[in-house]
């Protein structure tokens, strides 16, 4: 019986070595990752504050705002969700974070009586909303690992066709805010329409860089520039939630890790006294056996002892039988 038992823990230690292995790995895969998502977006940020300094220069210099993705309405009666997800789980919290913070976001505009249309970045959003009976407007995904420019330009297309022609009136932005690796933040933000402020500068910040000549007009350019702007966001949203899946995974891993060293630490401890247990009983068996051993020959040695005691007895009362004067 301990010798089965000995084996089933051995299989288990066995196992549970088997996934340790597995988590390390995505463990390593997941921090070179979370690095190299951190140095992308570095390297994206000077083309989003570039964009941003060009319509405060065209803010100086007097340029007319009044662009379709600025108007404002703040009685929306349709809300569009945009959430950023991941494709892949083994994440921790990741997902189902952004995806709560998203689905409040819904319910906040249904409660209120307005229409939503959702939009998933992520395999893992548009199973779950799928799932429960939510209406998915569009979906993408393959792109939450490693996001590229051209991503976001397709779905910052979708998303500006909603808006400026499917009578969706607000859009709001559903996605984790990479603070460091091992802090990450959903967040929910105004993405359509753009607010003057985010996009335009304070007209006296502005002023130092004013002077420049935009060709053909600086409305066009700003015409051109908004949409680009749009795009940028969405690429930093989108880089900043591909940083934020790695460092989760990579903390994730790393407690499946140590969790799973544990348990080795635990079965084997668990092994090894089932296998003391079993060497202590082999023992006291051996032990008893010896005992019952040395009784039974004490038995056999006092019975014959008796039986020669008898033996004599009789010999000794058969000579005296023998020699009474009687019988000779």
């Amino acid at each position: 019986m301990a010798g089965a038992q000995e084996r089933v823990l051995r299989r288990r230690i066995g196992s549970v070595g088997n996934t340790k292995k597995i988590t390390r790995a995505m463990e390593l895969i997941s921090a070179t990752r979370v690095t190299k998502a951190q140095q992308r977006a570095r390297e994206a940020r000077p083309y989003a504050t570039e964009i941003t300094k060009v319509i405060q220069d065209l803010s100086a210099q007097g340029t007319s705002v009044d662009h379709p993705l600025l108007r404002q309405n703040e009685d929306p009666k349709v809300v569009g969700v945009v959430v950023l997800a991941s494709d892949r789980g083994l994440a921790g919290a990741y997902n189902a974070s952004v995806i709560r913070a998203a689905e409040r976001e819904v319910q906040a505009a249904r409660s209120e009586g307005r229409e939503y249309r959702l939009v998933c970045i992520g395999k893992k959003s548009s199973s779950y909303f799928r799932f429960r009976g939510y209406t998915i407007d569009a979906e993408f995904e393959g792109i939450s690992d490693t996001p590229v420019y051209s991503n976001a330009r397709e779905v910052a297309g979708k998303v500006a066709a909603m808006f400026l022609s499917e009578g969706v009136e607000r859009i709001m932005l559903a996605y984790t805010e990479f603070v460091s690796l091992g802090t990450q933040k959903p967040r929910v933000r105004r993405f359509l329409p753009l607010q003057p402020s985010e996009a335009i500068a304070a007209a006296g910040d502005a002023q130092a860089r004013a002077g420049f000549e935009f060709e053909p007009d600086a409305a066009g350019v700003l015409e051109a520039l908004l949409p680009r702007y749009v795009e940028s966001r969405l690429f930093s949203a989108l880089l900043d939630a591909a940083a934020s899946e790695h460092a989760s995974r990579q903390r994730a891993m790393k407690s499946a890790t140590d969790n799973a060293e544990d348990m080795i630490l635990r079965l084997t401890r668990k092994m090894n006294q089932v296998r003391q247990d079993a060497i202590t009983t082999e023992i006291s068996e051996i032990i008893s056996g010896a005992e019952a051993l040395s009784d039974d020959q004490d038995d056999e040695g006092d019975t014959a002892h008796h039986l020669a005691a008898q033996h004599l007895s009789f010999e000794h009362v058969a000579h005296e039988h023998f020699n009474h004067p009687t019988h000779r």
